[in-house]
């Protein structure tokens, strides 16, 4: 391998959390031919280092690159700290600022003594520095003790190497862990997995273990059961599933003697709960407990009749210009009357002007001033889009569940808690159906047993993306009070995407549903064909004066012809065509560019910018790789390495628009998806349109997705377990 010797001279750039480095290095020898030059000389080095001190020899290995912006560098991929092979050395290395308590005199007598393997010794047997003149327990304890931290780093990231994680990983590693660092990797490698791949994890544990060594066979089992929840959205599991996933995810094929063993194991640690014949992982088991726990004490306090309700909401009709049915007026008098309520309605019911009436028909009784409002009413929702569409409606900021109870990335954990709870006295949960067991369960703990909670969101769209099917199971305990909202408001007399809805939700398509209305058009062509005819109807609807903003594509997986990838290749030149003037970077062969419209595919509060927001890229700077998204105001830089968190939005997932409406949706329907087509996903894409939908594809097969029920067969044990603690009857 080619390497460069010698010593930094100083520090450019350092970031800690990602060992990220930029310094002035002095090559003092080297092997590489491109190198000789620089011998005696000083160049700029980058890589990632765990710790780096300017008073030591280091050997790097990499090679040389010329930056476009700062000239000739050297790309450091490993390294390692040049041994003390000379007794010189090793007192010059013992005299140093490094070790502490121990001086150049010191120095020459502990290595005259010890020998050149003195540090090894020392850190083996902490009686052997007492033998050396001059030195008390108390030197000698400072000595080692000094010795030990300054080489614990060292010996870890050796250790990770030899285990086969990458300088990178090691790094990243050893920063989370510290010292733990070595106790985790003798006694279970796989906690790692908090920060890294399991895969990866698995894969390095079986070179170093043995692929049924019990360790590996309880965090496989885990893994299985997180992968069950993942792919299936179950909060328990049955023994046979677990073992089915054992042997399809990682070979392993365990006789049920074996597979109770480890479960007994798994119990013992508390990190797998068993009932009855039910597996879950404890996460899941003790967020239904705790949810059925929150709820029974938020709910205990009676109903407060609203004698003067007709006489103010007429009030506010007046304000909103909106005259309220019936179901309304009950769903919003119900709101403001109990301590729980759930409202579900699909498109068109009314969901967003009867939240507006419930905040400001509570405004209005307790007499609250803006600042008052604020400070007692949240309006909250899963995503960002989702939220600022509360916002728009009722004129009070609304946020994301994970900004409002302060989500910390790097640790995973809520500012909001059980202790340390939210103020508000009123709060308005949207988009309900999105929600999953654990952010359900944080929410909960975060908020004060006397507030007033009100969910709403549509119970008939897709499940959220984690386990858990909260909102069906809080209606069907029927502990709660539930307002259903069923009547339909016609946007013209022609129009039709709420009653397509209506009628995809209960499987009775009328025999019209390929004729043109006002708001709705399907076009009927064969897959072949399909991405032709979105570019015709972009193309038109351009001409039209329509863009990027007023329309969205929806489809159901990435892959594949007509799938979300091959779209936005096509949409990118529809709506940004290249020219001169746009800069242009390419990252794992996707050429981005700036006007692109993207989409946020990771929760980063620290940015403002969550999961499943829109924005469009304003600036790329080819220099330093980085590139400036603005969402909507709120402009926010990303690295090179951070784009991993965005993807194109010309065209996206039906998964990834729920939370949102937008003015013009296209929605291709195609037998190539069929894998993706059940009831809950169209449902929910047609829901999406607010103005106008076309769908384009096969009407056989957009029948079929109508009649395909594959989305409603989440295993939850939540119903039961409210139903057990409020009215006392076991399941």
């Amino acid at each position: 391998m080619n390497y460069i010797k010698g010593k930094l001279r100083n520090i450019i750039y350092q970031n800690k959390e990602s060992g990220y480095l930029v310094a002035v290095f002095r090559v003092k020898e080297t092997n590489d031919t491109k190198m000789y030059e620089y011998v005696n000389k000083t160049v700029t080095i980058t890589g990632i280092f765990l710790e780096i001190n300017l008073e030591e020899t280091y050997i790097l290995y990499g090679s040389p690159l010329k930056h476009e912006r700062f000239g000739f560098q050297y790309k450091v991929d490993s390294y390692k700290k040049e041994e003390l092979t000379t007794l010189d050395a090793l007192k010059e290395f013992f005299a140093s600022s490094l070790v502490k308590g121990c001086g150049k005199l010191t120095a020459s007598k502990i290595v005259d003594a010890l020998g050149i393997d003195a540090i090894k010794k020392i850190k083996e047997d902490e009686t052997v520095l007492l033998n050396i003149t001059g030195l008390n327990e108390t030197k000698a304890k400072t000595i080692r003790d000094s010795l030990i931290s300054y080489t614990d780093a060292d010996d870890t990231l050796i250790k990770l190497k030899e285990m086969g994680f990458s300088i990178n990983e090691a790094t990243k590693i050893y920063k989370k862990y510290q010292e733990k660092t070595k106790y985790i990797i003798e006694a279970n490698l796989y906690t790692i997995c908090e920060i890294l791949d399991f895969n990866k994890v698995d894969n390095i544990y079986i070179k170093n273990h043995s692929e049924t060594d019990e360790v590996r066979l309880k965090a496989c089992i885990m893994e299985s059961m997180r992968r069950l929840s993942q792919s299936i959205g179950d909060t328990y599991y049955y023994k046979e599933e677990i073992l089915d996933t054992l042997k399809k995810e990682f070979n392993l094929y365990l006789d049920e003697d074996t597979f109770d063993e480890m479960i007994y194991q798994l119990e013992e640690t508390t990190e797998v709960i068993t009932s009855k014949d039910l597996y879950y992982l404890r996460e899941f088991y003790e967020a239904e407990e705790n949810i059925t726990e929150n709820l029974y004490h938020l709910n205990l306090d009676n109903p407060t009749p609203f004698y003067d309700f007709e006489v103010n909401l007429k009030e506010i009709e007046k304000v909103l210009n909106v005259t309220y049915n019936e179901d309304q007026k009950n769903a919003i008098k119900k709101a403001l009357e109990n301590k729980i309520t759930i409202i579900s309605g699909g498109p068109g019911t009314g969901k967003t002007t009867i939240i507006n009436a419930i905040v400001k028909l509570y405004a209005r009784i307790h007499n609250f001033t803006n600042m008052e409002s604020l400070a007692n009413i949240a309006l909250l929702a899963p995503t960002g889009r989702a939220s600022k569409k509360m916002s728009m409606s009722t004129g009070l900021p609304a946020m994301t569940i994970h900004r409002y109870l302060k989500w910390n990335k790097e640790t995973n954990s809520f500012g909001i808690n059980e202790f340390h709870k939210s103020s508000e006295n009123l709060i308005i949960v949207d988009e309900m159906s999105m929600i999953d067991i654990n952010l359900f369960d944080a929410l909960l703990k975060g908020i004060k047993s006397s507030v007033k909670l009100i969910l709403v969101g549509d119970v008939f769209q897709l499940p959220s993306v984690g386990p858990g099917l909260i909102l069906n199971d809080l209606i069907a305990s029927d502990l709660f009070t539930f307002c259903p909202l069923e009547k339909i408001y016609r946007q013209s007399p022609n129009s039709y995407i709420p009653y397509l809805a209506l009628e995809i939700k209960n499987k009775d398509l009328s025999e019209d549903f390929t004729m043109k209305k006002d708001d709705y058009n399907f076009l009927t062509t064969e897959s072949i064909n399909i991405k032709e005819m979105i570019k015709k109807i972009c193309l038109m609807s351009k001409k039209k004066g329509l863009n990027e903003n007023d329309i969205q594509i929806l489809a159901p997986m990435y892959k594949g012809e007509n799938g979300i990838d091959n779209l936005n290749i096509l949409l990118q030149d529809i709506f940004n065509p290249q020219t001169p003037q746009k800069k242009e970077i390419t990252i794992n062969d996707i050429i981005y560019r700036e006007n692109d419209k993207v989409l946020q595919l990771q929760n980063n509060p620290d940015c403002n910018v969550f999961n499943g927001d829109i924005g469009f890229i304003s600036k790329i700077n080819n220099n330093n790789k980085t590139i400036i998204i603005d969402f909507e105001g709120n402009k926010v830089e990303y690295k090179k390495e951070d784009m991993k968190e965005i993807k194109h939005a010309y065209a996206i997932t039906i998964h990834k628009s729920q939370g949102s409406e937008f003015p013009h949706v296209i929605l291709p329907i195609t037998s190539n998806y069929y894998k993706m087509l059940y009831n809950k996903l169209i449902y929910t894409g047609v829901s999406r349109a607010k103005k106008s939908l076309i769908i384009i594809g096969e009407p056989k097969s957009f029948m079929m997705a109508v009649n395909n029920d594959y989305a409603s067969t989440r295993k939850s044990t939540l119903k039961d377990k409210l139903m057990y603690k409020f009215l006392n009857i076991k399941p």
